[in-house]
């Protein structure tokens, strides 16, 4: 009991430590590539939980030992863990703690800290989860599923009525006919949904830094859409001029150049959710991430028909990103302000640096849609 007590006072220090450097964690983008499959490796400074230290009789140490008062306190000898500068040390340095977080977890802290609202799921994929429940006994089973309570019982009844059982010598041994076995039934749970689809303009202009920044976004709305959901899709889009369907490592890393069609995006984007994730049974969440630079005006008001007529219907929420980029010229977000300033299924947000993500992160996923 006290073990499980000092580790849930670790957790509850750990939890605390991480909440406190969160913002930090979220700008930094360090985290991501410690991000395994369920879980997220966060470096942590050495915690000590405090306790007495008790020191040496006869040490020394400021005021002890002889002296007169106004005397100069004199330089001591090197520290323990102190060395001189370039040189090699013989001492122990200070370690970083790595603690291991379940990324639902991570989830909870950062809607904790951003104020997020739960998600209310809009609808549900027909597919069914399949889940055994324990309820009922029966006479035959594998051994594994044995209940020994009620097989105690069965042989100590079937004893008493014998007239076998010795209240002085109470041995209860049960027989094949006594055994009872725990069974179970499998129901179907329908799963609730979701699919994001990440477009991003990898057009010359959107340069190492503003893909960074992307990535860094992505990565926390993910998260915090997968600890909303119990079952979720992700769907990755690069256009230039052109739009393309890639993988989740060619989104984050492709280098491309030439210029940009956000349109050509947008239509992709459309034949995927019209081809594969009907309304009534997904929860649709497209992000657009670009630096604001669009081909033409005529290829603006194209994107504007297509959000109007068939992405912003069929979306929970669209959100579009403007990274600032020294090359964009951040027009299409004005564009949008201008043509839908107050559909609250378009949520658009200006990330001017890292350290704007967290408040853009707040914006797309505050009104919790």
């Amino acid at each position: 009991m006290k073990i499980k007590q000092d580790h849930s006072r670790f957790r509850q220090i750990v939890r605390g430590q991480i909440k406190d450097n969160l913002r930090k964690y979220i700008s930094q983008g360090e985290l991501i590539g410690r991000k395994g499959k369920e879980a997220i490796s966060i470096p942590l400074p050495q915690i000590d939980i405090p306790r007495f230290r008790y020191g040496s009789k006869n040490s020394g140490g400021l005021g002890q030992g002889e002296g007169d008062v106004g005397d100069a306190v004199q330089q001591g000898d090197p520290q323990e863990g102190e060395g001189e500068p370039g040189k090699a040390g013989e001492n122990p340095g200070e370690h970083v703690l790595e603690v291991d977080v379940q990324l639902d977890e991570l989830a909870e802290l950062l809607g904790e800290e951003l104020q997020l609202p739960n998600i209310q799921p809009r609808g549900e994929k027909q597919v069914a989860v399949e889940k055994d429940k324990y309820s009922g006994i029966r006479r035959v089973g594998p051994e594994s599923l044995r209940h020994f309570k009620r097989t105690y019982r069965e042989a100590l009844k079937r004893q008493v009525a014998s007239g076998v059982y010795k209240s002085k010598n109470p041995l209860i041994v049960p027989i094949r006919e006594d055994k009872r076995f725990r069974s179970w039934k499998t129901t179907s749970i329908p799963q609730s949904n979701a699919v994001i689809i990440y477009m991003m303009d990898v057009s010359g202009s959107m340069g190492d830094e503003q893909k960074e920044i992307v990535r860094i976004e992505s990565f926390w709305i993910d998260t915090w859409l997968r600890h909303q959901y119990n079952g979720i899709e992700s769907r990755y889009i690069i256009h230039d001029a052109t739009a393309r369907e890639v993988d989740a490592h060619t989104f984050f890393h492709t280098r491309e150049s030439g210029g940009t069609m956000i349109s050509s995006a947008y239509r992709l984007c459309q034949r995927i959710i019209d081809e594969n994730y009907p309304k009534e049974q997904w929860n649709i969440y497209p992000f657009h991430f670009s630096d604001g630079d669009n081909w033409s005006q005529d290829d603006t008001s194209r994107c504007m028909d297509l959000l109007r007529n068939h992405l912003l219907p069929v979306s929970n929420m669209f959100c579009y990103g403007q990274v600032e980029s020294p090359y964009g010229s951040g027009q299409f977000l004005k564009d949008l302000e201008q043509v839908f300033p107050e559909d609250d299924r378009l949520i658009t947000s200006e990330i001017r640096d890292k350290d704007a993500i967290v408040q853009s992160i707040k914006e797309f996923l505050g009104k919790g849609m």
